[in-house]
């Protein structure tokens, strides 16, 4: 939400304002990417709306009552807003069965704390279009699959198994424990094309700034690397995922 502010000064056009209309978002069991309450905001009927984002594992983010203004675009939003999901999330058992349907090898994207709705958004079509069967974001620290990230995929979020987890470590683990091998992109590895993704894949795509993160680095078996040859040493997040997705493609295809 920050960077959506920051790129195009538009509040969102999906953004649920107001305690009672958030609480019964909440109750009709909408998935939603986050909950914005206003600073010190604990009074009332909010509290019960907090006690049930909480238990439904919703984000929740303070933020100071400009920026809930600015979300709410004019709207009363009582110290409270929600933005909802523009897709219904899969499992990430789901992205699996469906490798296993398509007689393939397993082909995910993790996307670790990717935060420009955009970069996400333009991952999700890429992959769509190479073929993968799913991508993975975290809960926390990560854009979520909003009606802007929707826009940004062309559509393709509507026809990608996407998977949002709690802990995204965990979620390595799991797949390693089914024979998946994970393949983390950074500027210190192997050159991304010495390395074999004829087998189930994995790919990690760190955040725009900070990469992946340390704990995610740790768990991959292997670091793929893409030449640098200019004066900036790293590429887009979404750009580095397309040249590695389609490494994966140029390889299975052979």
């Amino acid at each position: 939400m920050p960077q959506r502010e920051k790129n195009d000064r538009r509040p969102p056009q999906d953004v649920v304002c107001g305690r009672n209309a958030v609480m019964e978002l909440l109750r009709s069991g909408r998935e939603l990417e986050t909950l914005f309450v206003a600073k010190g905001e604990r009074r009332g009927s909010i509290a019960a709306v907090l006690a049930l984002a909480r238990e439904k594992g919703v984000p929740i983010k303070e933020c100071d009552v400009k920026k809930l203004d600015f979300y709410a675009g004019g709207t009363a939003h009582q110290g409270v807003a929600a933005l909802p999901s523009a897709v219904e999330y899969a499992a990430v058992e789901d992205i699996l069965r469906l490798a296993e349907e398509r007689g393939e090898p397993p082909f995910l994207v993790l996307a670790d704390g990717i935060e420009d709705p955009h970069n996400l958004g333009a991952i999700i079509r890429t992959a769509e279009c190479a073929g993968a069967h799913g991508i993975v974001i975290p809960k926390r620290r990560s854009a979520g699959v909003t009606a802007a990230v929707h826009k940004a995929s062309a559509g393709a979020a509507s026809h990608l198994p996407i998977a949002r987890v709690a802990n995204l470590a965990a979620v390595i683990e799991g797949l390693k424990e089914k024979g998946v091998w994970i393949y983390g992109a950074d500027m210190t590895g192997t050159p991304h094309t010495a390395l074999d993704y004829t087998g189930p894949t994995a790919l990690v795509i760190g955040s725009e700034g900070a990469g992946i993160s340390r704990l995610v680095r740790e768990k991959c078996d292997f670091i793929a690397t893409l030449p640098m040859r200019g004066k900036i040493n790293s590429l887009n997040a979404s750009v580095a995922a397309a040249v590695l997705l389609y490494e994966v493609v140029r390889q299975r295809n052979r």
